[in-house]
């Protein structure tokens, strides 16, 4: 039988995600600058980089991945943040995850499976001249 959650753990939990879904990029930086992992995940598999990719904020994935985020650490649906920053379209992000090491191919579906359902034929080049 597993323990209860500590109630101040899950408040910080709680803000910490908010701040990725926000795009508060300094303030998770110090967040994790103060020891909050960096591929903390929600009751979904949903790491703070899925969050902050998926709403589009470009400046909190980058703090995010310069502090270790596993850029193809995928949710529990197997999606990636890379897929979903190219399912919303947020060409900011897909540059940052790209800069981080993301890889096209993970996921499922991959970020590339989801260009070529949108007919995104721009991301489809770049992901395959990588």
């Amino acid at each position: 039988m597993s323990e209860t959650p500590d109630p101040e753990v899950v408040e910080l939990a709680s803000k910490v995600f908010d701040l990725a879904r926000t795009g508060d990029a300094a303030a998770l930086a110090a967040y994790l600058d103060a020891g909050v992992p960096a591929d903390l995940t929600n009751d979904r598999g949903d790491t703070l980089l899925m969050l902050a990719a998926y709403h589009g904020h470009a400046d909190a994935v980058t703090a995010l991945l310069e502090r270790g985020a596993d850029a193809d650490r995928a949710n529990d649906r197997g999606q990636t943040p890379l897929a979903g920053a190219v399912f919303k379209s947020a060409d900011a992000v897909i540059h940052a995850l790209l800069a981080g090491g993301a890889n096209p191919e993970s996921g499922t579906p991959s970020a590339l499976d989801t260009a070529r359902m949108f007919g995104k034929t721009e991301l489809l080049e770049l992901f395959t001249t990588r």
